[in-house]
């Protein structure tokens, strides 16, 4: 019997037998009828793969409105805006799932609990704020012993001394398999320097911070010795010379430094993203939400020396890591062209393209200056 339906008869059962007494047979009905959802009347149902992360987030929320004079943006951006005065207030919410977002076998639970503070910090330096709380909910089964949950807590409270945050709460709870980190942090911003990803203009310069793929090609070396240790665990991990990926998989930071930059330089950038699912899909959200489209250039990529030696090791293309892997948590913005003069002597900033008009639609130019359509082809959270 299909479970939808075994659940249906189930849920019938204990209304009428538990209900009756409670309530009258109006009252019964109509509970019935609200929960006859659960049965399966649709044979040829959508799987979720097919819409993506953010197809899911668009079709449920497209029947919710926001009501409150004081929701100045809800779904949508890297953050919630709240009017709560003299500023606002940024919301963001983050969840992190055992075999889904992690592996224990090679993250250690410090690492663990530092990086779920930090995924989320980035979406508050996304917004051109400054995060100021967390909250911290956990779920755990039982194998995880007192000394575990301490570890993860200081990975979580080192976190917090780093970005000067305070942690006020949460919850705690059980789990029948793995561990469940869901952490949600609370910023603010100026009302005159909120940065949404809606706000490229043609002609904007496109820059990121930092380097593009590290992360992911320290994912690919962590699997990689994972496998040889489960076909033979007498051997040594080869990670000699590769603390660099590997920090930027196991132990990413925030990029405040680019926020208290753009403070001193007076740069309010037209739009912003983080950079956690990768740079094209990032790029083509940032695109799609402004309506205009975009060049960027291969040559132009940052991508530290030490993952360009990897990914030849890997037989794959640092580039191809540097678009699509994801994980890098550093910013991607567009600025006005008369910011140039203000950020091309900076080294950690690169300047990889420009806004175009969307007829142009989305471009990637090869080092042989090939145009190609950009695609997404990074992390998916429901594929």
């Amino acid at each position: 019997m299909n479970l939808l339906k075994l659940g249906y008869k189930i849920t019938k059962l204990y209304a009428f037998n538990h209900l009756f007494l409670k309530h009258s047979l109006c009252n019964i009905s109509s509970y019935i009828c609200s929960m006859s959802f659960l049965e399966d009347k649709t044979p040829n149902r959508i799987p979720l793969s097919k819409l993506g992360e953010f197809g899911l987030i668009q079709h449920i929320s497209k029947n919710f409105e926001l009501k409150n004079d004081t929701s100045v943006f809800g779904i949508g951006d890297d953050c919630a805006v709240i009017d709560v005065g003299h500023h606002f207030q940024l919301l963001t919410t983050d969840m992190l799932i055992e075999g889904v977002h992690f592996d224990l076998t090679y993250t250690p639970l410090k690492h663990l609990g530092y990086k779920s503070v930090v995924v989320n910090l980035s979406d508050i330096y996304a917004m051109n704020g400054l995060p100021k709380q967390i909250t911290v909910s956990i779920a755990l089964s039982n194998r995880f012993p007192l000394e575990a949950v301490e570890e993860l807590y200081e990975g979580i409270r080192l976190a917090c001394v780093a970005y000067n945050v305070d942690l006020v709460g949460g919850d705690t709870t059980s789990s029948t398999s793995g561990l469940c980190l869901s952490i949600t942090a609370v910023g603010e911003v100026s009302k005159d320097k909120i940065v949404y990803r809606n706000g490229a203009k043609e002609y904007d310069l496109i820059v990121v911070s930092g380097d593009l793929g590290s992360a992911y090609l320290g994912l690919q070396l962590l699997n990689r010795e994972k496998q040889v240790f489960e076909s033979n665990p007498q051997m040594q991990p080869d990670l000699q010379n590769k603390d660099y990926v590997l920090q930027r998989q196991l132990r990413p930071e925030a990029r405040k430094d680019i926020i208290d930059l753009f403070e001193s330089k007076g740069i309010v950038p037209n739009s912003m993203i983080d950079i956690s699912d990768g740079l094209s899909s990032e790029l083509l959200h940032l695109c799609s939400n402004s309506k205009v489209g975009c060049a960027i250039y291969e040559e132009k990529l940052p991508i530290d020396f030490m993952a360009i030696s990897i990914a030849e090791e890997f037989n794959i293309s640092a580039a191809t890591c540097a678009l699509n892997g994801g994980e890098d948590y550093e910013l991607l913005f567009t600025i006005s062209q008369a910011h140039y003069d203000a950020i091309k002597d900076d080294p950690d900033l690169t300047i990889i393209g420009h806004i175009t008009d969307v007829s142009h639609g989305s471009e990637l130019v090869t080092k042989d200056e090939n145009h190609q359509p950009l695609t997404a082809q990074g992390w998916n959270a429901l594929s």
